[in-house]
């Protein structure tokens, strides 16, 4: 269950669903593999302001929903689980790194995704709409391009 955090300035809930693939998309996980990784993942917890709220495999890929502070970018949590992850996964369960002949536990991409613990997207654009005496859009689903 998420909590806010509470910091000297700021109360955050900041979540992330997250979700890597094993590198080739190998069938890598399976019992023993899914306990390090949980294990792993909870100590990431005790080192780090990172808690892991859920985190569920498939035979190829594994779904993390995680919540942290906002000195945390997503790109930082997602190349620290990664990275701790992978090495204690091949540490601990060698047949894994046997699989993945290259060195590398997870494919070099991945998904994340902004979880609200108080609504949706629509929920809160109606919340805001209703604030104060008038409401000016400042924003539309007008694209910029950066380059």
């Amino acid at each position: 269950m998420s909590e806010y955090i509470h910091k000297s300035h700021n109360v955050t809930v900041l979540m992330y669903h997250i979700v890597l693939p094993a590198k080739y998309r190998r069938v890598i996980f399976d019992d023993k593999v899914d306990e390090v990784l949980k294990d792993v993942c909870l100590d990431i917890e005790n080192r780090y302001q990172i808690k892991f709220l859920e985190i569920g495999t498939d035979k190829d890929h594994v779904h993390f929903l995680v919540q942290s502070v906002p000195t945390y970018s997503l790109t930082k949590i997602v190349t620290m689980i990664k990275s701790i992850s992978a090495r204690e996964v091949f540490r601990r369960c060698p047949k894994v790194k046997k699989l993945l002949w290259g060195g590398e536990m997870w494919s070099d991409g991945y998904y994340a995704g902004s979880v609200g613990k108080h609504g949706n997207e629509d929920m809160i654009g109606k919340y805001v709409k209703g604030q104060g005496c008038t409401y000016q859009k400042l924003y539309s689903n007008y694209q910029l391009s950066l380059f």
